[in-house]
């Protein structure tokens, strides 16, 4: 009886560590709500797809009303980089969007005007993530001599 117990212990603590991983996991893969001037709504949650990474905006998100807004993200060093317009074409949105190789990590993504160039809010994850190509270890910055 003691041999049955101790099993049905050990598998309800697995089950729940599983259980808090999914969550730790899903909590650290979207960002706080914007802030911001014009862009003060929302969160962005980052996936993966067949190996590239994924960006999009939660449902409560407003695009701001300017001319031209950007999706922006800026890596754990400081570098920005300007990604696709946020509306298209034909009153369409990119509410999702892949993210470029050459981005080794994501601290912070942001809404910028490229129009008034003004950032129009930013948003952080609670830490830098570490991209695909980052963790496949391919850097197209670096030659072998």
């Amino acid at each position: 009886m003691r041999r049955v117990s101790l099993m049905l212990f050990s598998v309800l603590m697995a089950v729940g560590l599983l259980g808090a991983t999914s969550s730790f996991a899903a909590d650290a893969h979207t960002t706080s709500k914007f802030e911001g001037p014009k862009a003060n709504t929302g969160t962005v949650k980052h996936s993966r797809d067949g190996g590239k990474d994924m960006l999009t905006w939660s449902d409560d998100y407003k695009i701001p009303d300017t001319p031209a807004p950007h999706w922006q993200v800026v890596d754990s060093k400081g570098n920005v980089y300007l990604l696709q317009q946020q509306r298209i074409k034909g009153d369409k949105q990119n509410r999702a969007i892949a993210v470029p190789s050459y981005v080794k990590d994501i601290a912070k993504v942001q809404v910028w005007c490229s129009f008034a160039e003004a950032l129009l809010g930013e948003a952080s994850f609670p830490a830098p993530l570490k991209t695909a190509a980052a963790e496949s270890g391919a850097d197209i910055m670096t030659s072998s001599r």
